[in-house]
């Protein structure tokens, strides 16, 4: 049992901050003179009340401020009403820093800049909401990087780093964020402005004889440093990962008073950062990476020193039940193939400024390894292979949560650092006593400096579970200082972790906290009770996301749905809390994901921002609006449905499904907009249209008649609304007859036919793909049958939540195509939006029905279906061509993209380069619509047009999608193809 020194689940008093009700007031007062953004509506402060913590507190509002006058200005209107302070970056934290009741400065909307490098002396400076990536990029230009690097790297900012004194997979070759910055330009919350740095002893003496409140602040500083010294000297751990309490060991005299690096890590309690000067580090341009496996997860800890001897310049690890978790979430899996044999596995990375270094560095480790004691197996990889073993570590924390067959796992306990030489006692002794109370955890991390991360199965949501959990708490942080460790190893303590500090530190050190924050905060409203509070810190096991259902909870029930969303044990509401908030949608490159955010910069357009608003509608603060909140609405429109997130989110967020259901819910009972059913039942038209082709164009773009159609329906009058073809391709085609009544008939010649689907686009509009399509099917020997007449998956459907009417049209497929589908004959698919229909929302709305899961497994996009069955096909049909390839969204997030298509067309002989973009911008209805116009163009301008613009007039550019050729066609001025046609040719 525990030998606790704190009481378990007391009923403690809400802080005074938390009394706050002058929302209207401080409303007012900024909206005199702050020019940045300000939300205090009910949508604006749910989206904020999360980060990737287990916590969650209504924010005051938020506000968004552009320079430092308005950072002045927000603080002058807090201080007149009384308001508590939360800087904030990417709020990716998770240790509960990040929430708060108090008025929210997103650092990352605007005060993001990279103001100037100055590569001789090393040095960089910088804006708070700049994300670390965009440093590293410009720094790498020099040879130079910055060299803390989390894992979200790609999002996240650096006043969030400082703040938590962030760390990553680079420590060894630069140490965490306190040694790496030089001085803080801060602003207080009494509006005292200064920059600190490290301070000589003659400076200290001048500004406190300046007097004044900058004086004030460096005399008390002075007595800390000389009441507590000795204190700090002895009770702060001597390891590469203390992160934990705050840094008063940079106040002693062997750190030069660096005021700057005293209060990195101090989570928002003491200042506001508005700048900040870095020290950059050398980056060696060449890297080795060598994975090494071990028969045992522990042993794979033990052997940290010996590779630490070699001088690696990261040093991460990872144990088997995560590659497990990987496998069984279906994440990275080709990336797992790379690893060698092993149950434990430690990544080592070597630098160096030639290739011929790095690589001897390399093979030396893995000759010595041989005569280690437990000998691992090893590989020393490729760039290639590198990448993918980085992607593996990377996906680590989304790879551990909501994982098929495992209870929910949460942090709490993920963070604690220690030695690296004792590594593998902590881990086995930890190990054991989460053993004792039913616990289990994957772990990955830092070895190289002692910090493993781990995500324990605790269970939040009965009062015997919170009872648990809280006396783990105490229990492991007695085994994490006999090891001489911290409790925070670079995720810092914030609420998860305050609380247990008095025993890593003591009481007298608790007080020089106190006296500290007081220094810098004496109102206590900057992030009170997180970290250190002069009244008190909170406790672990308050203000919890997902804690013990109240009787409203339990009564509470969901509406019916038309998903079934099974994966998340039929629950809309348990599926948005798939976001644990880790923000990968935020990243600026790289993926598709998110397309919204990476045009608007807006949190509430992210992935992130719209599963927390939809959280918060079904369980929280905006409960009471239900399916009519406006919040959610707005937050869902600018969503493409490019289904990225179901890929790329390490959690599998669906958002194109949960706005398809939200949109369904909102209009139940009533009618949607006019062009809903305008672009909903576009197949109808397009059908109804085919029938007199030359006068429905002269219609749909006649001078007089077009812009007033584009007026009624809401089309952008920029756009050009599409031209149907002289005649459809299953019309031209001559069909005759109907489908074949039974599987009987089709039987015997299954193994050679295969049905090719004549999609309402491109058989209204692009008829030559169709035929192009066929006559690459049957010169590669396959026999073609085609659906006759109309037939449509109604994808566009999903967009406006029209599910029941989405239902019947695949109701209707299901009838029609028996006899193929129980024939087992394979589905050919031109256009992934469509085929991504019988891939992802047949099984959702039909989870019974025997010929949905048979139809499922026979759907192939054409050039994956040749690559398989007919791989030399293309052999030389397209000798010396150049060929730029774009992929549809739904082709990468459904199909793994496009590697099939590049494949065949290198095979045929052409140079080919795939389009380093994203979304381009179109996505069916979404880019034609007037108020969603400017959005697409500048989603179009991430990556597509630019390469569109670059390409040579005898490029031949190829895009799958409808929507991908139209944006290309209108938007970039040439026409693209689909691989059907690019392939054909001769």
């Amino acid at each position: 049992m525990s030998n606790s020194t704190f009481s378990i689940l007391t009923n403690q008093a809400p802080l005074d901050h938390e009394a706050f009700s002058a929302h209207r007031e401080l409303e007012a007062i900024l909206r005199k003179d702050f020019r940045g953004e300000i939300g205090f509506d009910a949508g604006s402060r749910a989206l904020y009340a999360s980060d990737s913590s287990n916590y969650r507190q209504i924010p005051v509002g938020v506000v968004c401020p552009r320079d430092g006058a308005d950072v002045e200005a927000a603080l002058a209107a807090c201080r007149a009403t009384g308001a508590a302070v939360l800087p904030r970056g990417a709020g990716t934290s998770l240790a509960g820093q990040c929430v708060n009741v108090a008025l929210v400065f997103d650092y990352s909307r605007y005060m993001n800049g990279l103001n100037s490098i100055d590569a001789e002396a090393k040095i960089a400076r910088v804006q708070p909401g700049i994300v670390l990536d965009r440093l590293r990029d410009a720094a790498e230009v020099h040879h130079l990087t910055y060299a803390p690097d989390p894992a979200t790297h790609s999002r996240c900012t650096l006043g969030g780093m400082i703040g938590n004194n962030s760390c990553g997979v680079h420590g060894l070759l630069g140490g965490k964020v306190v040694d790496n910055v030089e001085t803080l330009d801060v602003v207080l919350y009494d509006g005292t402005k200064l920059t600190v740095g490290p301070t000589s002893q003659e400076q200290l003496e001048a500004l406190i004889r300046g007097g004044g409140r900058v004086g004030q602040i460096y005399a008390g500083l002075s007595r800390i440093r000389d009441r507590y010294s000795d204190l700090v000297r002895a009770k702060f751990p001597r390891i590469p990962r203390r992160v934990s309490g705050y840094n008063l060991d940079e106040l002693l005299p062997e750190s030069n008073f660096n005021v700057a690096r005293a209060l990195v890590g101090s989570e928002g309690t003491c200042v506001n950062i508005v700048s900040a000067t870095l020290n950059l580090t050398n980056s060696p341009p060449f890297r080795v990476l060598t994975v090494l496996g071990f028969s045992d997860a522990f042993l794979a800890a033990d052997a940290v020193p010996q590779v630490l001897e070699h001088g690696p310049i990261g040093l991460e690890g990872f144990d088997n039940m995560l590659v497990q978790f990987m496998r069984r979430k279906g994440l990275a899996l080709k990336d797992i193939d790379s690893l060698p044999a092993g149950v434990g596995f430690l990544l080592v990375e070597m630098g160096a400024w030639t290739a011929e270094e790095a690589e001897a560095k390399a093979e030396g480790l893995m000759r010595a390894s041989k005569n280690w004691e437990h000998a691992p197996t090893g590989h020393i990889c490729t760039a290639q292979e590198a990448a993918s073993v980085w992607h593996v570590r990377e996906s680590a924390l989304g790879a551990t949560v909501f994982v098929p067959g495992e209870p929910d796992r949460w942090e709490g306990w993920e963070d604690a650092a220690v030695p690296p030489a004792v590594l593998g006692q902590y881990l086995r002794r930890i190990t054991k006593l989460m053993a004792e109370y039913g616990y289990s955890t994957p772990l990955y991390g830092h070895y190289g400096q002692g910090c493993v991360h781990m995500r324990v199965n605790f269970d939040h949501r009965s009062e015997e579970g919170l009872r648990k959990f809280r006396e783990f708490l105490d229990r492991g942080t007695d085994v994490v200082l006999e090891f001489g460790g911290s409790l925070s190893g670079e995720h810092g303590d914030g609420q998860a972790r305050a609380a247990l500090l008095p025993k890593m530190f003591g009481p007298e050190l608790i007080q020089a906290f106190q006296e500290f924050k007081g220094l810098w905060d004496p109102d206590n409203r900057m992030n009170p009770g997180k970290l250190s509070d002069a009244v008190r810190v909170y406790d672990p096991v308050e203000n919890l996301r997902l804690g013990i259902p109240t009787e409203e909870d339990l009564k509470r029930k969901e509406p019916e749905k038309h998903f079934v969303f099974a994966a998340d044990g039929g629950s809309f509401e348990t599926a948005t809390e798939r976001c644990v908030g880790v923000g990968a949608c935020r990243k600026g490159d790289g993926g598709v994901m998110c397309p919204s955010y990476r045009a608007t910069g807006e949190e509430r357009h992210s992935t992130r921002g719209r599963a927390h608003l939809l959280w918060e509608m079904l369980a929280g603060a905006l409960r009471h609006e239900g399916f009519q909140s406006e919040a959610v609405h707005e937050a869902l429109d600018l969503c493409l449905s490019c289904k990225a997130c179901k890929t790329e989110c390490p959690v599998q967020v669906d958002m194109a499904a949960y706005k398809s259901e939200f949109l369904a819910q909102h209009y139940k009972g009533r009618l949607h907009p006019l062009q809903h059913y305008i672009f909903g039942f576009a197949d109808k038209l397009a059908r109804a249209g085919s029938l007199t082709p030359a006068l429905t164009n002269m219609v749909l773009t006649g001078p007089l008649t077009s812009p007033l159609i584009k007026r009624i329906v809401r089309v952008a009058q920029k756009r050009q609304l599409p031209r149907l073809a002289a005649k459809p391709y299953v019309r031209a085609r001559g069909a005759s007859g109907g489908e074949p009544a039974s599987a009987e008939e089709v039987q015997v010649a299954a193994q050679q036919v295969v049905v090719l689907w004549p999609d309402t686009w491109n058989n209204y509009y692009h008829p030559q793909s169709l035929a192009a399509a066929e006559s690459v099917l049957t010169e590669a020997g396959f026999a073609v049958e085609v659906p006759k007449g109309h037939i449509c998956c109604g994808r566009p459907l999903y967009d406006f939540g029209l599910l029941s009417d989405a239902r019947d049209y695949l109701a209707r497929v299901l009838d029609r195509m028996a006899p193929y589908i129980e024939a087992g004959m394979p589905f050919i698919f031109l256009e992934p939006s469509c085929a991504s229909v019988f891939k992802d929302e047949l099984p959702e709305l039909f989870p019974d029905d025997p010929r949905a899961k048979m139809l499922r497994q026979q759907v192939w996009l054409l050039a994956d279906w040749i690559a398989a069955k007919a791989p030399g096909f293309a052999a030389g049909r397209l000798a010396g061509a150049t060929v730029l390839v774009h992929g549809h969204c739904h082709h990468k997030a459904v199909f793994g993209g496009t590697g099939s298509e590049i494949a065949l067309l290198k095979q045929a002989g052409a140079n080919v380069e795939a389009i380093q973009a994203g979304c381009c911008g179109m996505a069916g209805p979404f880019g034609f619509e007037a108020d969603k116009f400017e959005v697409s163009k500048a989603i179009a301008e991430d990556g597509l047009l630019p390469a569109v613009r670059s390409a040579s007039a005898t490029t031949v550019l190829v895009a799958d999608g409808f929507s991908c050729r139209e944006q290309i066609a209108q938007l970039g001025g040439r026409e693209a193809v689909h691989f059907a046609e690019a392939i054909a040719r001769r």
